[in-house]
């Protein structure tokens, strides 16, 4: 009965010592219970001998990979049977060869095939596919397919992956060989001709390509130059800035500045416009600079910053008072200093009107400002035109006080360098274009207030906006050309 299954294909598991063999069964003695398999595969590599032979002693686990005894196919369908459930041979026994004779314990799985199939040309061999009988566990074997649409499959599989692959796995790809058949300055040289009679750009040898590396803010297609002079004036003052991007900002003398600003009131820029529009930049510098939205958030309104406002009775004092109305309504504590003036400027006085509905404190003596330091002072008491509110005792006094608060000061609109400022401010913020400012003025700013380009092409300036996507931008001293 032991003749019945030679030439079936079985796996052997001998143990994680000597491993797992896979192979056709060639003989089968059951007087010395040993097993011998041709053409073996080693853990999923092929033997370099043609047959190994097995004891029962050493054979841990043994399964029926295929059956392959025509004979006993011939036979009923009773003896024939083939279930997909795999033999386990304990160790030792020496009844494990004898359940070879009872053709009922074997598994089909024509991935591990290796010998000639039935109905295929003599020359015709399948590849063994060593992954599948390596990898998969003791106790797991492919599952049976039956019926014609399996069958066919399975035969397109041998047609596709049987053949002939073996007969070259001993043979080593002469890599050295098959490059020197490629020439590879003569391809890019019939590349480069090809292209230059087409038109297009040579590409190049890999030794003439140099890699561009482009930053994340850099285009790769080539744009025109950048003009960073987009902005002239026909009275250049002392001083010149240039944006963070680079571009070149000229600062103007104080007659071009008030022409500018007359020329658009003319035109509908009124004070009243120009007025809201500087509160509302001034104030959104002033909150960043307070903290933005670190600070201002609804777990700190037990921290609302202060803010002392030092204003004059000019439209410089107006501007600071519409922006300590928007800080006001910031949730900011806005203390506002102005003196008690028999006449002041309209602006001055609609302008407390409105900053008084919000709330804010307002003070006409020093006495009543805060003794310790505030989170920021802005500084609105200078004005362009009427120097002689210098000479006033509560001018110097608020301006020493201001002085010894040891808190950071933004000047609003500053006068130019030729006037003395008693107040020294770490930032100033300039309207439209800047004057040309001293060196007290600290970091300047500017902001733009709504001045149309054809209004400054009126008055002989080409303008082109240098704010981008913002209406407050930091300026640089750069030196003039």
């Amino acid at each position: 009965m032991a003749a019945d299954w030679l030439g079936s294909l079985v796996s052997i598991n001998c143990g994680p010592t000597l491993g797992v063999y896979q192979g056709e069964v060639s003989s089968v003695d059951q007087s010395s219970q040993t097993i011998s398999l041709r053409q073996p595969f080693h853990n999923g590599v092929k033997c370099p001998v043609p047959e190994v032979t097995f004891s029962a002693i050493d054979i841990k686990d043994l399964k029926i990979l295929d059956f392959r005894n025509d004979n006993s196919r011939t036979t009923s369908a009773a003896t024939a049977k083939v279930t997909s459930a795999p033999v386990a041979v304990p160790k030792g026994d020496p009844r494990s060869v004898e359940k070879l004779n009872s053709p009922q314990h074997c598994s089909k799985s024509y991935g591990e095939r290796h010998l000639d199939i039935p109905g295929q040309p003599k020359g015709f061999r399948r590849r063994h596919n060593s992954w599948s009988a390596s990898n998969r566990g003791v106790n797991q074997v492919t599952p049976k397919k039956n019926g014609v649409k399996n069958g066919q499959m399975k035969q397109r599989d041998d047609e596709c992956f049987g053949d002939g692959v073996d007969d070259f796995l001993d043979t080593d790809f002469d890599f050295e060989g098959n490059l020197a058949l490629f020439d590879k300055a003569a391809v890019f040289s019939e590349i480069d001709i090809s292209e230059r009679r087409n038109g297009a750009r040579s590409r190049g040898t890999p030794q003439e390509q140099t890699p561009t590396r482009y930053r994340h803010d850099e285009n790769i297609l080539e744009a025109k130059p950048v003009v960073y002079r987009q902005i002239t004036v026909p009275q250049p003052g002392a001083k010149e800035y240039c944006t963070d991007s680079g571009l070149v900002v000229p600062s103007i003398t104080y007659e071009l500045h008030k022409r500018l600003l007359s020329v658009a009131e003319r035109h509908g820029l009124s004070l009243e416009r120009r007025l809201e529009m500087t509160g509302v930049c001034a104030s959104q510098m002033a909150l960043t600079l307070l903290g933005g939205p670190n600070r201002f958030t609804p777990k700190n309104l037990h921290q609302h910053p202060t803010v002392a406002l030092l204003c004059g009775p000019h439209v410089q004092g107006a501007q600071g008072i519409s922006c300590g109305r928007h800080l006001a309504n910031h949730e900011v504590e806005v203390i506002l200093f102005l003196p008690n003036f028999v006449k002041m400027h309209d602006a001055v006085t609609s302008e407390v009107t409105l900053f008084n509905k919000t709330g804010g404190k307002q003070v006409s003596s020093i006495k009543d400002l805060p003794d310790t330091p505030v989170d920021l002072i802005i500084n609105c008491l200078d004005c362009h035109e009427n120097t002689f509110l210098m000479d006033q005792p509560w001018y110097w006094a608020a301006a020493d006080w201001a002085n010894q608060n040891r808190a950071p000061v933004l000047s609003l609109d500053p006068p130019a360098s030729g006037q003395g400022q008693a107040v020294e401010a770490k930032w100033s913020l300039s309207l439209c274009l800047p004057l040309p400012l001293a060196e007290g003025a600290g970091r300047v700013y500017l902001c733009d207030i709504g001045i149309p380009r054809q209004v400054f092409q009126e008055v002989g300036i080409k303008y082109h906006s240098p704010f981008g996507c913002k209406f407050v931008i930091p300026l640089h001293s750069a030196t003039l050309t």
